[in-house]
């Protein structure tokens, strides 16, 4: 067998926000290195989809809302003690500054950042995550490394998490539990498709990037990969940058 630092034999990894985008690619590589999953998400029928591109055995699925904090206990509830826990759900809506509702405030924070401080604190409580497991949130570099304009929710919503995530690492070392973020720039998901942007405008703005494109789900997949092996066992409290050269300008 040749040798491989990235390998996730063996190890049982939750993900969130499986069914679709940054998520669903991270599902699908985890398999291919041999991790035994449990995904979830909310879409049912896409979620049914990532699960039947999934290699190997022994993997899990549970459809679920995890904006709902019963739907989160009963999550915990149906997964066994876990190595790795990748946190990856989210929701974008771009919105000036005197167009912010409290609905649309309500609905991003919970998604982005409640949910997963609450996840987080009944893996910790039920004592869920192995002593030298690994926390992986997928956040951005908005509110972190970045700003642009009309992005203020999403931005205080992934800056949030990057601080919760920082903490998280500081009081769970102990434990010997570590916790990560990846940050990457435009992603080609689903996310990003949602709205009333043209391709034209898609494709000007990929000229900010020196590498003169967005990312793909598969290569910020890697980066998650990296956090959860063994490969960066002395890594935690980390916001990995994945931007295509944006912030270097």
């Amino acid at each position: 067998m040749s040798y491989n630092p990235f390998t996730l034999k063996g190890e049982r990894i939750l993900i969130t926000g499986a069914s679709s985008g940054i998520g669903q690619a991270t599902a699908i590589e985890c398999s291919k290195l041999g991790a035994e999953l449990i995904i979830t998400g909310r879409n049912e029928e896409h979620l049914n989809g990532t699960f039947d591109s999934l290699e190997g055995n022994g993997h899990r699925k549970f459809s679920t809302d995890l904006a709902d904090l019963q739907n989160i206990k009963k999550l915990v509830d149906f997964i066994p003690i876990l190595d790795g826990c990748v946190i990856n759900a989210g929701i974008s809506k771009p919105l000036p500054i005197q167009f912010i509702n409290i609905i649309d405030l309500n609905e991003t924070l919970q998604i982005n950042t409640i949910s997963p401080i609450l996840l987080t604190q009944l893996l910790v409580k039920r004592k869920k995550l192995k002593k030298g497991s690994s926390i992986v949130f997928t956040s951005s570099i908005s509110g972190v490394f970045y700003s642009s304009m009309g992005n203020n929710i999403y931005s205080a919503s992934k800056g949030a998490i990057n601080g919760f995530m920082k903490n998280a690492a500081l009081e769970l070392a102990s434990k010997g539990i570590r916790v990560n973020s990846v940050n990457p720039a435009m992603v080609n998901t689903g996310l990003i498709r949602k709205g009333s942007i043209t391709e034209e405008q898609y494709q000007d703005d990929m000229k900010k990037y020196p590498l003169q494109r967005y990312g793909t789900p598969t290569e910020i997949a890697y980066a998650i990969i990296y956090l959860l092996s063994d490969a960066s066992a002395w890594v935690t409290g980390t916001s990995l940058l994945i931007d295509g050269g944006l912030t270097l300008k």
